[in-house]
């Protein structure tokens, strides 16, 4: 299969959706196309540029375009259609009009996902639990953890930070992380300001190799770095973990999705209903 093929998403909003939704179908394939996103496409003009656009990468790479488009302007979609020599699949018409007919009303064809942000709660939650998220990131404050969905822990550079934010982003959770230093280990125990929290707690672990590559990369020819230190490290973290009853999993060969789905499951289940 040749793999050099351009991939477009196509929206009249930010184009997450098309985006999120294609990768997950295109997965499936093994290939690996150049991704383009093309947002806010919400007036003749504008479709009428991106299918030049994919009209000219179609002919300079010798075979069409794919192009995930979720246009909900109708005379803008009709552009994209009738003029794009690419194959065009419209994530619309193949997912919501058939709910239209199942439920027997019709969409309200909003334009975005992030309409009328002002007011909607589930917004300012997400925002509020990526400013908590950030605060509390690497044990820089330990104030209203009473406040945490989530409290991270593992050694430093183990992906706390970023499961973190994403479980704030996309789930609105207000996730802690804490690192485990070898101050925690000499004692042999959680840090006092975890304790009153810890059924809250979910541990991330790494191997060791993978550790002491992160690490050189922030800190060559370190200690910090040394993989006899990051083999230390993630043994105690472990042992301290499995003593203190901390579900935990490792980072090493999981994305951020399956982390987090993982947390969520095991943390807030409720999160998972909605």
């Amino acid at each position: 299969m040749n793999t050099q093929r351009t991939v477009y998403f196509v929206s009249d909003g930010t184009g997450i959706t098309a985006e999120t939704f294609g990768n997950s179908i295109l997965a499936q394939f093994p290939m690996k196309p150049r991704h383009v996103r093309r947002p806010f496409v919400d007036s003749a003009e504008k479709a009428y540029a991106v299918v030049r656009e994919i009209n000219e990468t179609g002919e300079r790479e010798g075979q069409r375009a794919i192009v995930f488009a979720t246009l909900v302007d109708r005379d803008v979609l009709k552009i994209v259609r009738d003029h794009c020599q690419g194959r065009v699949i419209d994530m619309f018409a193949t997912f919501i009009e058939p709910l239209e007919e199942e439920f027997g009303v019709k969409s309200n064809h909003r334009v975005g996902r992030f309409s009328d942000v002002a007011r909607s709660q589930e917004y300012h939650d997400r925002i509020e639990a990526i400013n908590f998220s950030l605060a509390h990131d690497d044990g820089q404050s330990a104030k209203n953890l009473v406040s945490a969905d989530v409290i991270l822990v593992g050694v430093s550079r183990c992906g706390k930070t970023p499961t973190s934010l994403y479980l704030a982003m996309q789930h609105g959770i207000k996730a802690a992380n804490y690192p485990l230093i070898p101050e925690d280990f000499e004692r042999g125990k959680l840090p006092a300001s975890l304790l009153p929290h810890k059924a809250k707690c979910f541990g991330l672990t790494i191997d060791p190799d993978r550790l002491a590559q992160v690490r050189n990369e922030r800190r060559p020819g370190s200690k910090y770095a040394d993989m006899m230190n990051c083999r230390y490290e993630v043994n105690e973290a472990e042992k301290m973990m499995k003593r203190e009853g901390i579900s935990w999993l490792s980072s090493t060969h999981k994305s951020i999705e399956e982390i987090a789905t993982t947390i969520l499951r095991d943390i807030r289940p409720d999160r998972l209903i909605y």
